[in-house]
């Protein structure tokens, strides 16, 4: 396992295991289960997923003690545009059976972000969660809780691959010590119809969804995978003992055509 250490000094497992869109009672328990006992020790859960009861009960039958693992949830745009950022921070608790959590985000940046990041900022001070951070930020959201004069983002999870590698976000989150977490790591499966991925994959014997996560790690993105199927929950995580030369990072590179697969943050209606 690979770490991140953020600013605060605690540090990240940099591959997590995603849950979006993984049906709380069906899916989420055995998931959660197969990925434990592979060896991740980051979930990544939020609200609006519905699924964090689902989450809780996989925890709890994996047998791992609460204390090595790493658990992300997210506060709801609703709850930040009503001010009940403390409230759902609390439901949260309840529904993952937590007293606390590894890391909590502001979703998106709607409207009330800055009062909702000032409520986040009061809970991390009080010690009920490690980190706090941010999700979907584009920089101008990020300067406004800077001329508000608030604690910077610990993190800062955004859409990020390599069709959208965002350098100039992440040159202004290296320079302000924000760690970047990407959501849709693999492109929502449409690497598979990029040769380059299979090219390099077959040269270092690896899939192409090892390499394309490969690419993440060596970026220094801390990348949050989704599958509920056990073998590919594996092969997510076997990305550890093998690297990419600067010939393979270059044909990466030319992937890039800015194009979001999710939404803009400056254009979200929900």
């Amino acid at each position: 396992m690979l770490y991140a250490t953020l600013r605060n000094k605690v540090e990240i497992p940099m591959i997590g295991f995603g849950v979006w869109q993984v049906d709380n009672d069906t899916e989420a328990p055995a998931a959660v289960v197969e990925a434990i006992k592979t060896g991740y020790r980051h979930i990544d859960t939020a609200a609006i997923y519905k699924n964090e009861d689902g989450v809780a009960k996989g925890i709890k039958i994996s047998g791992v003690d609460r204390s090595e693992l790493f658990i992300t949830s997210k506060i709801w745009n609703d709850d930040i545009r009503e001010g009940k950022t403390k409230v759902a921070f609390e439901n949260s608790l309840k529904r993952l059976q937590t007293d606390y959590l590894d890391l909590c985000l502001l979703h998106w940046p709607v409207d009330g972000f800055v009062e909702a990041w000032k409520d986040l900022i009061d809970l991390y001070e009080a010690g009920k969660i490690k980190a706090i951070g941010v999700s979907n930020f584009k920089e101008h959201h990020l300067e406004a809780l800077k001329e508000a004069g608030l604690m910077t983002p610990l993190i800062n999870q955004v859409e990020l691959h390599p069709q959208l590698p965002q350098p100039d976000l992440l040159d202004y989150c290296q320079d302000e010590g924000i760690q970047i977490e990407a959501w849709s790591p693999l492109m929502q499966g449409k690497f598979l119809d990029i040769p380059v991925f299979s090219e390099i994959a077959e040269k270092h014997d690896r899939t192409p969804a090892q390499v394309v996560l490969r690419w993440h790690l060596e970026s220094g993105h801390v990348a949050l995978p989704k599958s509920v199927t056990p073998h590919r929950i594996r092969e997510n995580f076997d990305v550890f003992d093998f690297s990419l030369d600067a010939d393979d990072l270059a044909k990466i590179d030319q992937v890039a055509t800015g194009e979001r697969l999710g939404p803009d943050p400056d254009e979200i209606d929900f």
